[in-house]
């Protein structure tokens, strides 16, 4: 079984350059600090055309959102399977390196039948800055 994106959506300067700005960084930022990075190579683009750029590529399946919650979404460059763990107090994101995940697709695939493609998961806890900012009040 294939999972093809629904849509192809021809290349264009923006979203080449989209595409590359989220490609470059580790964190995860939201469509606000992508448009202030993209302005930096081109100076006219505007909020609209970075949200639906990344509309587009999410689409395409060249990216994945993650959702905060409120409407505000953070996007992920790095489609490896990986999970991710998000601060309770600053909302920060980061990776979960793949040596801290525990189970494996053939375990989950024989728990409940299914054949697993990708996954999501998510892990919330204190970021290390926002425990020692509490430390210090």
């Amino acid at each position: 079984m294939s999972l093809t994106p629904a849509r192809k959506f021809k290349s264009s300067r923006q979203r080449d350059l989209i595409l590359q700005i989220l490609r470059s960084t580790k964190s995860h930022p939201s469509a606000a600090w992508i448009f202030e990075e993209a302005r930096k190579h081109l100076p006219s683009i505007s909020l609209g055309t970075v949200y639906r750029n990344l509309a587009m590529l999410k689409e395409e399946g060249r990216i994945r959102e993650l959702s905060v919650g409120k409407g505000i979404g953070l996007f992920d460059g790095d489609l490896r399977n990986h999970d991710h763990i998000r601060c309770l107090v600053c909302g920060r994101v980061e990776d979960v390196p793949p040596s801290a995940q525990s189970f494996s697709y053939s375990q989950v695939e024989g728990a409940v039948g299914y054949r697993v493609h990708w996954h999501s998961l998510e892990y919330f806890g204190v970021c290390p800055g926002c425990e020692t900012a509490a430390a210090n009040e």
